[in-house]
C-alpha cells in the first residue's frame, strides 16, 4: 500500500533495532529533547498479531495496541506530530508482513549489538530465540533496501554508543540533519510516560539508569545451546558493524 509522504516538515527519525541493544536508553535520550516526541515500538501489536509469537505479557499487551500495521504507519509513523521532530524506537523484526515503502519518508537508523553479548540476555525473555527474534537478518535487508532508496542509514553499535555517547550521538545528529542537544546525555531514573505497556517485562535495567553507562562485557561462558544461532547471527552483525559510527 502506498502511503502519502508527509509535507508537514516534521523530522521523523526511526530507529530499527534488535532486542537487548540499549534501544530504550536511546529512546530516553531523545525523549529528553524538548523538540522531540518519543514513541516506543508502535508496530509491536502488529508483530504479535501476525506472527502469533509468545512474548512476555502478550495477552495483556495486544488489547492495548493498534494491531493493524498499515494503520500504525499511516496514523503514527507518518501522522501529525505536535513537535518539530519525532523519534520512533522500533524493532526491525516488527516489519514482518508489512509494506516497507514508507521507509522513504523516514530518516532511518540501525542499532546493533554483538550477538555473543546479546543472545545470553535475550533468553531471559525468549527462552528459545531464533534469528527472527534477533532482528539482525531484517536489519541487513533494511540496509540493502535503504541503500537502494539512496539513503545511507547511520549504524550504531551499542558498545561504541555506551563507551562514547557524546561523540556517537553528535555524529548521529549530524547524519540525520538535526542539531546536537546535550540534554541527550542524561535522564531521570524510573519509567517514562512514553514507555510501552511491556516495560515491566523488559525495562528493569533502563529504569535504574540515568544515562549511558560504559559497556560491560559478559564474563560467563557462552551458552552452548545458542552456538548455532550465534553462527547465524555473525555474518549479519559483522556486515553492519563495518558501517558503524566510531568515536
Amino acid at each position: 500500500m502506498a502511503h502519502p509522504v508527509p509535507s508537514d516538515g516534521t523530522a521523523r527519525i526511526c530507529l530499527w533495532s534488535g532486542p537487548r541493544n540499549v534501544s530504550t536508553a536511546l529512546l530516553y535520550s531523545f525523549g529528553e529533547r524538548r523538540d522531540f516526541r518519543a514513541l516506543d515500538e508502535p508496530l509491536y501489536g502488529h508483530y504479535l498479531r501476525v506472527t502469533g509469537i509468545v512474548h512476555p505479557g502478550r495477552e495483556e499487551i495486544l488489547p492495548q495496541m493498534e494491531q493493524d500495521g498499515e494503520r500504525v504507519v499511516r496514523e503514527t509513523l507518518l501522522g501529525p506530530c505536535d513537535r518539530p521532530a519525532v523519534f520512533i524506537k522500533s524493532m526491525a523484526h516488527h516489519l514482518t508482513e508489512i509494506d516497507r515503502g514508507f521507509l522513504a519518508a523516514l530518516r532511518n537508523v540501525l542499532l546493533i549489538r554483538d550477538p555473543e553479548q546479546m543472545l545470553p540476555s535475550l533468553v531471559n525473555q525468549i527462552p528459545e530465540p531464533t534469528l527472527l527474534d534477533t532482528g539482525l537478518a531484517m536489519q541487513t535487508e533494511l540496509l540493502d533496501e535503504l541503500l537502494a532508496l539512496g539513503q545511507d542509514p547511520p549504524v550504531l553499535d551499542s558498545r561504541e554508543l555506551q563507551n562514547h555517547p557524546e561523540a556517537v550521538l553528535r555524529q548521529l545528529c549530524e547524519r540525520v540533519g538535526i542539531p546536537w542537544d546535550p540534554a541527550m546525555l542524561a535522564w531521570p531514573a524510573g519509567p517514562r510516560p512514553f514507555d510501552g505497556c511491556w516495560a515491566q517485562y523488559w525495562y528493569h535495567n533502563v529504569h535504574r539508569s540515568t544515562g549511558f553507562t560504559p559497556y560491560q562485557s559478559k564474563t560467563e561462558p557462552f551458552p552452548e545451546k545458542l552456538l548455532p544461532l550465534l553462527d547465524e547471527c555473525r555474518p549479519h552483525y559483522e556486515r553492519l558493524l563495518a558501517r558503524a559510527l566510531r568515536a
